[in-house]
């Protein structure tokens, strides 16, 4: 198949468009660089440098290169950011989809694959948490991304664009090419592997008194590997539909810093500071609806393996794409 990749100069979408090609598809990416590295590209893709927010600039690439479907993975994804400006989050992740989306139905593209969020869910009233759970965000963040789960139904049913939604909990990990490198760099397992490295002075645990056996947030950590998979599967889908990633397990702050110790071997030190606002003490998913409509299966269920990963990419680019 054709693919066309916007955002796959990202940590997400560089893992996926690897894995396609390595399948045998033929992959374009589309990405500003606003978030995403150019040494993050595979050698193997068409790279279009470009901007979603420019409607001319999509259309004309999606129409250049009439691809059998699209995967979105643009977006703005820091929590924190988009309660001090949610302009930003819904500009890019709602209006600028919709020049996207638009793009699709006017080059007659059918399919998309669009990179959603457990975030659309909010606390939760118990774990796992399945496609039933209520949708209830409490930031700009997850509400954009369920806006735009909401447009893809009506664009499904009006315009015929056939959709599945992937909602991740926690990605983690490296492929052998490509890791995580955000500007700046918020999650746990990255912040800690570059505590061990010494390009940051410690890690910071937010919040010791949850109620969970250790104190500390537990979140269901994904392996890249099985996310990109699970886009590739989602591909071959006969239905439009919405489905949760994730092991279905969980590993605590603590316990995230531990496995880190254990594969790095190196001293890493932790800090504890009060709760942050709005953080659940836990969440899980529940992978069984895509795992028997499409058969996924994830391969690293164990958080070292996770780490270990992640490790051997981080040693190779201590300071990321930078290097």
């Amino acid at each position: 198949m054709k693919i066309f990749v916007v955002g796959g100069a990202g940590y997400i979408g560089s893992v996926c468009a690897e894995l396609l090609l390595n399948e045998g598809h033929e992959v374009a990416i589309f990405d500003n660089l606003s978030e995403g590295h150019r040494g993050a590209v595979d050698l193997r893709t068409h790279f279009i440098e470009g901007e979603l927010a420019d409607r001319g600039e999509i259309e004309a690439a999606i129409s250049n290169h009439r691809p059998d479907a699209v995967m979105h993975f643009a977006a703005n994804a820091l929590v924190g950011e988009s309660m001090q400006n949610p302009s930003k989050y819904f500009r890019n992740n709602i209006c600028n989809g919709l020049n996207l989306l638009d793009a699709m139905v006017a080059a007659g593209i059918p399919r998309i694959v669009f990179s959603s969020t457990c975030a659309i869910f909010g606390p939760p009233d118990g774990v796992p948490i399945d496609e039933t759970a209520p949708t209830r965000p409490i930031n700009p963040y997850g509400e954009s991304k369920l806006a735009f789960e909401k447009i893809l139904r009506w664009y499904d049913e009006i315009h015929g664009v056939k959709f599945v939604c992937l909602r991740y909990f926690n990605a983690a990990g490296a492929s052998e090419k490509f890791g995580e490198d955000h500007r700046p760099e918020t999650h746990l397992i990255p912040a800690v592997l570059q505590a061990a490295l010494g390009e940051r002075p410690n890690v910071e645990i937010y919040g010791t008194d949850y109620d969970t056996p250790d104190g500390t947030c537990i979140r269901d950590y994904i392996h890249i590997l099985d996310l990109a998979q699970a886009h590739i599967l989602a591909l071959g889908a006969a239905n439009s539909g919405c489905y949760n990633l994730g092991t279905g397990g969980g590993s605590s702050v603590r316990e995230v810093i531990e496995s880190c110790r254990t594969i790095t071997g190196l001293t890493i030190n932790a800090i504890e500071k009060p709760r942050r606002p709005g953080d659940p003490p836990r969440l899980i998913a529940s992978s069984d609806k895509i795992k028997k409509d499409l058969g996924w299966q994830p391969q690293f269920q164990s958080l070292d393996a996770i780490v270990e990963s992640a490790w051997r990419w981080h040693q190779k680019f201590p300071r990321g794409y930078e290097d």
